[in-house]
């Protein structure tokens, strides 16, 4: 299956999951989503693969995501609800970063070879956490909180449910361009020359701009969601 085709079918996996996690578990499964999303995508990021003719990195449908969920929890219970979820995937970023540093100082068992391969592999992914993380962390918080500040800017001017479109596209855009410069310029200047690093920045926004773009009708099934009250583990 070639690399498009992933992209396409990981964007609708990931909103498919967000719906079945809020329809489960209500507002709760909304905020799980978020240290899944950013676990996760700061695990994929240190691949790179090529997309449509570009360069990218790996985690920019999960991560972008997370927007999708802070958009629903903003609409739906309100900036407060929202900024909390927010913290809660910086604390599980800080604990994931620890946590897996921390386990990369033990010493595999003498003469277990699977026990030596699994330390190389581990190393190989985790050794590069320090660096992803801060940038991850700073690109979070400012991107994120932005994005719930607009989102309630934009609710203020078209309070319409119809206009929901409006505050969610607005809201995310330029708060995923924030996310994109802040994360490439903590986590690849230095690792890459400057013109991949450019290329990584546009594909790396243009992809997030795809996932933004496209879970507009999933932040409108999710306020019906709300509205009826449709949760199937109460």
């Amino acid at each position: 299956m070639n690399n498009e085709i992933l992209f396409l079918a990981e964007m609708l996996i990931n909103f498919l999951l967000i719906i079945l996690a809020y329809r489960l578990f209500g507002k709760w499964g909304l905020i799980m989503w978020i240290p899944v999303s950013v676990i996760i995508a700061n695990i994929q990021v240190v691949q790179t693969v090529e997309l449509f003719g570009t360069v990218a990195t790996l985690g920019n449908v999960v991560y972008a995501t997370s927007f999708l969920v802070t958009d629903i929890l903003s609409e739906n219970y309100g900036k407060e609800e929202a900024k909390k979820a927010v913290w809660i995937g910086f604390f599980s970023l800080i604990s994931m970063t620890l946590i897996m540093n921390l386990t990369l100082l033990y010493t595999p068992l003498a003469g277990d070879e699977f026990a030596t391969q699994t330390k190389d592999a581990t190393s190989t992914i985790f050794s590069l956490m320090p660096r992803i993380a801060v940038a991850s962390l700073a690109a979070y918080l400012i991107a994120q909180r932005h994005d719930v500040w607009a989102f309630h800017f934009w609710k203020k001017r078209f309070p319409e449910s119809k206009h929901l479109w409006i505050r969610n596209n607005l809201s995310t855009l330029i708060s995923q361009l924030l996310d994109s410069a802040v994360f490439v310029l903590i986590a690849f200047v230095g690792v890459f020359e400057s013109g991949l690093l450019l290329e990584i920045f546009i594909t790396t926004y243009l992809f997030k701009f795809i996932v933004a773009a496209a879970d507009t009708p999933f932040v409108y099934w999710g306020k019906r969601i709300k509205s009826k009250g449709t949760y199937w583990l109460k």
